[in-house]
């Protein structure tokens, strides 16, 4: 059930004060997340001495990108569990626990904690992530005015974490002003790797501490399960879910005992591969299962068909798009002379600019598209426009890995800071209005599996850009650059080309 808010006037800047309390929540868990990512790939390839993995980026990209498809993914299952057994007050609450659990442990340098505080953050987010954005919606009525201007403040609460996280985890991690003054401390300057996933743990600590405080804010959102069960079917699914859960524990300590006593090898690299082909099948068979369902009308398969297409651009889209953490922050690590007006800074505060662009930019694209009115572009025409600009970000950055030459010559941080400006046009044209499209496309008794597809082309493309970042040190880098500008401007072509017939297949809706 949705609930009014009853009194406007306490309400935080005239909305509904349970409005601060997710505010605050997800600002500090998209601090904690954002502050791990910039900083996790390039730990994982820092030598061992600075206190590092050591490991190369072939091992490391695969990871990132797993990793990060993960996230997405379990999006899925955390919507489901939210709906049908806790309620999304719960699972953000839960999710929020294992998110600081999985930061904590990855404090401690060891391979094993590294991969367990890895999948306690996969699970922790898939969580917390697709709930509290429905919290937010409940908050408000269905003919509330002011729900588009709640989901922009909470919205800015997002990009506000993701701008100061990397500020903050990447001075702690890589900054040789920290590492000078923990030695002079008597503390071991390469520990500093971990005090930026601690400084992660202590933001999702903080988001945990408010969000119980501000409970009371809430009023009855997301007390209960969305699609509440009898009572006898609500105890077998628990039971089912238990079951599942032993059954999995017991066969990763199976795993476990076989990879150590050498009987199979069990490597990181068939993992990938495994979930990789997971990727590919399974939008295919969800995508076919709709299509031959005869429930559907001839112009539901139709939109259907236009969401399929899209989904795919997205794929591409964001296995460019999320290079950023991979091989960009690589780039800014090895190749860029990270330093302004004399100020040097950790290659890892660049991950803030896109969030700055995204703060000054996203009330001009939504003044722009208003003001276009009835000239405004379609959405395969946005998407056609983003996918242009993630190209032309690409193609600046070849430009600066030529620059570079072999001989690794360090170029200025503009280029990729015009790289980042690019990429935040692209996002604002197709995120925003991916999002918008799926839920005018979708057949309303399938929206929400509908949004769950949106995810899961977040999902396919991270794990790409994984798979792309892995050629990192193996390809020269104006050549695997410039790979991307050439598929990413064929996909361009390819959607301007599509343009006219998705529109037929969207039937009316823009």
């Amino acid at each position: 059930m949705q609930q009014r808010p009853a009194d406007t006037s306490t309400g935080w800047f005239g909305h509904p004060r349970g409005l601060s309390t997710l505010f605050f929540t997800e600002m500090w868990e998209r601090f904690s997340f954002y502050g791990m990512r910039a900083i996790l790939l390039l730990f994982m390839t820092a030598p061992a001495a600075t206190g590092g993995l050591g490991w190369d980026a072939a091992k490391a990209g695969p990871i990132y990108g797993l990793y990060t498809a993960m996230v997405y993914l379990t999006a899925l299952p955390g919507g489901w569990i939210a709906d049908r057994l806790i309620g999304q007050r719960r699972a953000v609450l839960f999710g929020g626990l294992l998110i600081a659990l999985g930061h904590l442990t990855l404090t401690i340098h060891n391979v094993g904690f590294f991969y367990t505080g890895l999948f306690l953050i996969i699970c922790g987010t898939g969580l917390l992530k697709p709930n509290i954005s429905t919290m937010v919606g409940a908050l408000y009525s269905e003919e509330d005015k002011r729900r588009d201007a709640g989901f922009s403040i909470f919205y800015m609460g997002i990009n506000l974490g993701a701008f100061i996280s990397p500020l903050v985890c990447g001075f702690l991690a890589q900054d040789e002003r920290f590492r000078s003054w923990l030695q002079g401390m008597g503390l071991r300057p390469e520990s500093s790797w971990h005090w930026g996933f601690g400084a992660a743990t202590v933001g999702m600590t903080i988001g945990l501490i408010q969000y119980t405080l501000g409970g009371r804010r809430l009023g009855a959102a997301g007390l209960k399960p969305a699609v509440p069960l009898e009572p006898a079917a609500h105890a077998l699914l628990r039971r089912r879910i238990l079951l599942a859960a032993a059954a999995a524990v017991v066969v990763a300590c199976l795993a476990a005992v076989v990879q150590a006593a050498g009987l199979i090898e069990i490597s990181i690299e068939s993992i990938t591969s495994l979930v990789g082909y997971s990727l590919v099948v399974v939008p295919l068979l969800y995508f076919g299962y709709f299509f031959m369902n005869k429930q559907w009308s001839g112009m539901e398969k139709k939109r259907l068909g236009a969401i399929f297409l899209l989904f795919l651009f997205a794929a591409l889209f964001w296995s460019a798009f999320e290079q950023a953490g991979s091989s960009l922050n690589l780039f800014a690590e090895r190749f860029t002379r990270n330093e302004i007006l004399g100020f040097a800074f950790p290659a890892s505060w660049l991950q803030s600019v896109n969030s700055i662009f995204i703060i000054l930019l996203a009330p001009v694209f939504a003044w722009l598209w208003v003001t276009m009115g009835r000239r405004e572009p379609s959405s395969p025409a946005k998407f056609s426009i983003g996918m242009f600009f993630v190209g032309l970000g690409f193609l600046v950055v070849a430009f600066a890995a030529m620059l570079s030459g072999p001989a690794g010559v360090r170029v200025s941080p503009w280029w990729l800071i015009t790289l980042y400006l690019c990429h935040t046009i692209g996002e604002l044209c197709l995120s925003p209005v991916g999002l918008s499209t799926m839920t005018k496309l979708a057949p309303p008794r399938v929206v929400g599996q509908m949004m769950g597809i949106w995810f899961l082309a977040l999902s396919v493309g991270n794990f790409i850009g994984g798979q792309v970042a892995g050629l990192f040190e193996t390809l020269p880098l104006p050549k695997l650059f410039g790979a991307v500008v050439a598929v990413t401007m064929a996909c361009t072509l390819i959607c301007v080309i599509l343009i006219k017939p998705i529109r037929r297949l969207m039937g009316g809706v823009r």
